[in-house]
This record gives C-alpha cells, structure tokens and sequence, in this order.
C-alpha cells in the first residue's frame, strides 16, 4: 500500500505540474485508486506455514500460495470486480454487450469463483470467454486487475519466509506467476524480478532466461539506452523479452510497479524486433 499511495502522489505531481502523460496512465490511475480503497478493507492474511514448511515446499519447486488457501472474500471481489470492469470498459471503449458480458459473467460467485480458479492456476479462458463474447485477453486482465489487492496482501504476508538464495527459479516462489519486470540492486548489481501478478521480488541469475530456462550465452542479450538506465532482456531461444532497470543508474527513489507501466515503448521495441513479452501464457501451476 505503501509504494501505490506513492505512485499515485507522484502521478497527481507531474498532473499538477503540467506534464503530459500517455492516455492509458489514466486507466493505470483509475484502476490503482480502487485497488487501494479495497486494500483497506482487505484483513492483513494469516499465513498458516511454518518456516520449515515453507522451505521444504520450496525446495520442491512449489510456490506458497496455493489456490485452496488464498481464501477470498467473493463478496467484495465481485463488487472489485464490478468496479474495474465499468473503469475498464470505459477506457476501451468497449461495447455496451462486452460490458454486460463482462458483468454477466460476476453476476453469480460459483462462475466468478471457477473463471478467478483457472485464471490463478493458468488454464485457458476461452471457456468461459467465447460462451459470452469477451475477448479472453480482456477478461484476463479484468480478474488480474480485480485480483490484485488480495495477492499483493498475500505476497507482504509471505515473502519474508523467502530463502532468496534458495528458491532462484523463473517463475514466482508466492503465486507461480511469471515476471513481467526486472532490476538491478544497487548493492552489487544483481538481478531481481518482479512478478506480474503479486508483485513479490525474487533473486534471480543474471545470465539465464527466466522463461525458458537457457543459460547458453549466445542466445542471451540486452539493448538498453544511452544512459545504460534501461535493458530489454531478450532470448533467442524462445523468442521473448524482460524489461529491467539498472537502479545503480538512478538518483531518485525508483517505483517499480510504475515503471513497468510508463515503459511501453520497450513493449514496442521488444515486439518490433521479434520478440513476445515472456510474462504472458501460462502460469506454473506449483
């Protein structure tokens, strides 16, 4: 809660100050505003695991967060979910019948409950997508969107029974999902991801694709810019892209999450050059 009440100071800042921000930020600001005033609601979660327990599953490869114990409040995921389809329809443009699908779909909790389960657990959409009409993509993101307060409550809730050094595997040690953005510490210059869909940091080495797994360096490279600030992290191998920030280049507190999202002229130059954002597909299911 602590870094989105800054990303949304800093976003009303440049507003105030003049500068002219790309249009989708709108939505990002839209959409952060009610996953917060959710957030307030949400009781901090009992883990229910012991460090030894948490260990011996991430030894195995598992994440911690499964699905049986993420225990959701359906009711006041529904009105989220609600929420951000109204926000969301009306930044696309959607169709009045998109939006009623969209609203059809968390008009029951048994249906919200199955579409939110097999979102979580990466199983395709398009069974519950084609039956109403929605683009499957569209409904993805409204769950991730609607998702989010309780998985990053989660992720504050667990990450500390972390080994950093022990887990260092491609994809999230709290919910399976797969890193959408990367950084070097300023410490020592190691490589840390961030999951794209709770947010938890995790270690990881910096001559490995963390989506396919290849550690061949000549199907390893990076572009970034003339300051060396930013790296698009790109594999040959599968044909996929990770954008990072080199914090040993920054002067001024860096916001993650909000990097991610102004910095999708890397998404373009990625997609220009052949590549697919590696975070998108399906999640490992631990």
């Amino acid at each position: 809660m602590e870094v989105d009440g800054k990303i949304l100071k800093r976003l009303e800042e440049w507003q105030q100050g003049g500068e002219a921000l790309p249009e989708f930020v709108g939505l990002y600001e839209q959409l952060l505003r009610i996953q917060v005033e959710a957030r307030a609601r949400i009781p901090a979660p009992e883990p229910g695991l012991s460090r030894d327990k948490a260990s011996d599953r991430l030894r195995q490869g598992m994440p911690l967060l499964q699905w049986r114990a993420l225990s959701l409040d359906w009711s006041a995921f529904q009105d989220l979910f609600r929420a951000v389809v109204s926000a969301t329809g009306e930044y696309y443009k959607a169709t009045a019948e998109a939006v009623h699908s969209l609203r059809d779909i968390a008009r029951d909790i048994p249906p919200l409950q199955e579409v939110t389960k097999a979102w979580y657990e990466g199983s395709p959409l398009s069974a519950f997508s084609q039956p109403h009409g929605v683009d499957p993509e569209l409904l993805a993101a409204v769950i991730h969107s609607a998702v989010r307060p309780f998985l990053t409550c989660w992720s504050e809730a667990l990450i500390g029974l972390v080994d950093q050094e022990q887990w260092r595997r491609g994809y999230c040690p709290i919910c399976g999902g797969k890193p959408h953005f990367a950084f070097l510490d300023k410490e020592r210059g190691a490589r840390w991801l961030l999951c794209s869909r709770c947010e938890a940091q995790w270690l990881f080495q910096r001559l490995e694709c963390p989506y396919c797994g290849t550690q061949d360096q000549d199907a390893l490279a990076y572009f970034t810019d003339d300051d060396g600030v930013y790296r698009l992290y790109v594999c040959e191998r599968c044909r996929t892209y990770l954008k990072a920030i080199d914090l040993r280049r920054t002067q001024s507190e860096t916001l993650l999450p909000l990097e991610c999202i102004l910095k999708l002229d890397m998404d373009g130059q990625g997609r220009d050059n052949g590549y697919r954002a590696g975070w998108t597909g399906t999640v490992s299911d631990g």
